[in-house]
């Protein structure tokens, strides 16, 4: 049996939920989020962009809200049976000019592209989740990767989840090979 055969995950409403454990879950992530602040504000007063994003507290601390994050996210799935997402970084159009950095801009030469597939079907047992929630598991799944390689030191230029097909990135020679 799993945890979504509960009435939790069922299509009634719930009535009364105690929401008290959801807020001490984003009380701790938010107590997290403020030492990261105060830790970076530190770090950046020692050292330059670079070793900053690379420095061992920072990496710490960014592990540490990646837990606080899945504990806010298990506990209003155990409680409310709901799949929010709450990781994925969205700017408003006007505001993209805001976000390109010119450190981001170029593909070192050295850059390689490496996938991993997977081929899934439908479940076979009663559940909420759907062949659309593979995507937000793999999102998910690519974001830890996407920590795991920085902290060993790699740039990671670009990622993508994607269905059907592998992601594929911006390149514009992709338009000229096809002439």
């Amino acid at each position: 049996m799993s945890d979504h055969d509960d009435i939790t995950h069922g299509p009634a409403p719930l009535g009364a939920v105690d929401a008290a454990p959801l807020h001490d879950a984003v009380d701790e992530l938010a107590r997290a989020l403020h030492e990261y602040v105060d830790t970076a504000v530190g770090v950046r007063a020692e050292f330059g962009a670079a070793e900053a994003d690379e420095d061992p507290r920072i990496l710490a601390l960014e592990t540490r809200i990646a837990t606080h994050n899945a504990h806010v996210f298990d506990a209003l799935h155990g409680t409310l049976g709901m799949h929010p997402d709450l990781t994925t970084l969205t700017w408003g159009e006007d505001e993209v000019a805001e976000h390109d950095h010119e450190h981001a801009a170029g593909e070192p030469e050295a850059a390689e592209v490496f996938y991993l597939g997977f081929v899934v079907t439908p479940p076979t047992r009663p559940t909420d989740a759907s062949m659309g929630t593979v995507i937000d598991l793999l999102d998910e799944a690519g974001e830890e990767t996407v920590t795991k390689l920085v902290g060993a030191g790699f740039d990671v230029v670009e990622w993508a989840a994607s269905r059907g097909e592998p992601g594929l990135f911006d390149d514009e020679d992709d338009d000229d090979d096809e002439s």
